[in-house]
């Protein structure tokens, strides 16, 4: 791959190149920030159960926070490499010096676009349906004998960085052609792990998770084709990453690294000099920052306000890493575009200064094992599960019982693909779009009104 060869404004569903004050990347982030799937994050859970007495992130504001990180990585990493163009190619110099930002930062709104309610619970209560279910019997076959083997490989490891792609670029019925209609490039720099489900392999970063459902196949096909990533298999379809990716990864992994354990203080869960001193910690060993931990320190103490202190902390480690991710990806651009780069620039970071282990540890020991969080991964996981149990059965049945057939009557008119097709894979995947849009909140309430737990009212 190339720099000045793997963006376009290309639209997923449109052959039309807009023109306009707008750039197609600008106009990108501007269809997200106004969609009602980004809007819907805001009753997601990040980590902490949504509400609480005390302020705490949600997957929109994370969102957001990212996306300002990501922003900051594109101008830094986008001015250098425009530089080399700036006498040679003059479409590939605007774009990197003005452009990249931009598309960083419309990836980094729509990295977590396609995660369900209740976070990775959510995930694991889709995929575990389907493999507990397996040998249970609908119209007397067996559930899994309803799919391909691909197919099948989709729906047991359910994975939110393939939803986000289906919702970004699936015709869901009565909406447009193209979903969102977002530039290839765009696309591209979510695309963590650019392979079908078949192809996992966790030794590899690429292939660690999957990236795109069955659906969605063909539409990736032609964007990574478009961008000229490079094809590593067609049969399994597997490709390595665009670099954009590496990007918008960053951004995330800078974030909730360190914005989880600002929420744990805020909640009385980590004390304040454990937090301070995990912080001026990672101040201390980066490069960057190394140099005035002192001075950063001098700082914090005459910041009188605990949550502000820590605050002003928080953003000191967050502009330390993204330098630090910047050199890595500049350092390291060769292995990158020829995708020989087995690594994340956080990952990279860690090996070469430990930065980031008391970060890691606390987080794992103290954070994602807290009472509260393991509570909502729990309730979380039941009521997907139960949701399942009462979609998956009546939408395959050739003759649903009156109790399904109201089931299905709840769907919305986008998900109702299934009234249209004789395909189990197109129907659970109506199902899997419905209950994955679903917030936090509404999907304990549907479950508790069908489950006859609150009788629903007008008024």
């Amino acid at each position: 791959m190339q720099f000045d060869a793997i963006y376009t404004e290309k639209r997923v569903g449109s052959d039309k190149i807009p023109s306009g004050p707008r750039s197609g990347f600008q106009r990108d982030f501007d269809r997200l920030i106004f969609s009602s799937a980004f809007r819907r994050l805001q009753n997601k859970t990040q980590v902490f159960p949504l509400p609480g007495t005390a302020f705490v992130h949600n997957r929109l504001t994370h969102s957001l926070e990212v996306a300002s990180v990501g922003r900051s990585l594109g101008k830094m990493i986008g001015e250098p490499i425009s530089q080399n163009y700036k006498s040679t190619n003059d479409d590939a110099y605007e774009f990197y010096r003005y452009e990249l930002p931009n598309v960083i930062a419309a990836g980094c709104l729509a990295h977590d676009i396609g995660n369900p309610a209740f976070g990775h619970s959510g995930e694991k209560a889709i995929s575990a349906y389907f493999i507990d279910n397996a040998e249970n019997k609908i119209d007397g076959v067996p559930l899994q004998q309803f799919f391909t083997a691909a197919q099948w490989s989709d729906l047991s490891a359910f994975e939110g960085n393939a939803n986000a792609v289906r919702i970004l670029t699936h015709a869901f019925r009565g909406r447009f052609k193209g979903g969102f209609g977002l530039t290839y490039t765009t696309i591209a720099s979510i695309l963590k792990y650019p392979c079908e489900s078949t192809a996992v392999e966790k030794a590899f970063r690429h292939r660690k998770k999957y990236g795109f459902f069955q659906t969605e196949k063909e539409t990736v096909l032609k964007i990574v084709t478009d961008l000229q990533m490079i094809e590593e298999s067609s049969a399994p379809v597997i490709f390595k990453r665009h670099p954009f990716v590496y990007l918008v990864e960053a951004a995330d992994d800078i974030c909730y690294n360190i914005v989880d354990m600002e929420d744990a203080h805020r909640l009385g869960i980590l004390q304040k000099t454990e937090v301070v001193d995990t912080f001026m910690g990672v101040i201390q060993k980066l490069p960057f920052s190394r140099k005035d931990a002192d001075r950063t320190y001098h700082y914090f103490k005459d910041i009188e306000d605990t949550n502000e202190g820590i605050a002003f902390l928080r953003a000191r480690v967050i502009n330390s890493l993204a330098v630090s991710a910047t050199e890595v990806f500049l350092d390291n651009q060769s292995a990158i575009l020829s995708g020989r780069f087995n690594d994340t620039l956080l990952d990279n970071i860690e090996q070469a200064t430990g930065a980031l282990k008391d970060v890691q540890t606390i987080s794992v020991e103290k954070i994602y094992g807290h009472d509260t969080v393991i509570q909502i991964e729990i309730a979380g996981f039941n009521v997907m599960s139960e949701l399942l149990q009462m979609f998956i059965p009546a939408l395959l049945k050739k003759s649903p019982s009156h109790k399904e057939q109201k089931v299905l009557k709840l769907f919305p008119y986008q998900f109702t693909e299934f009234e249209q097709t004789e395909s189990a894979y197109v129907k659970v995947m109506n199902a899997l779009d419905f209950l994955s849009g679903m917030t936090d909140e509404y999907a304990t309430e549907i479950y508790r009104r069908l489950k006859g737990i609150v009788i629903p009212h007008h008024g």
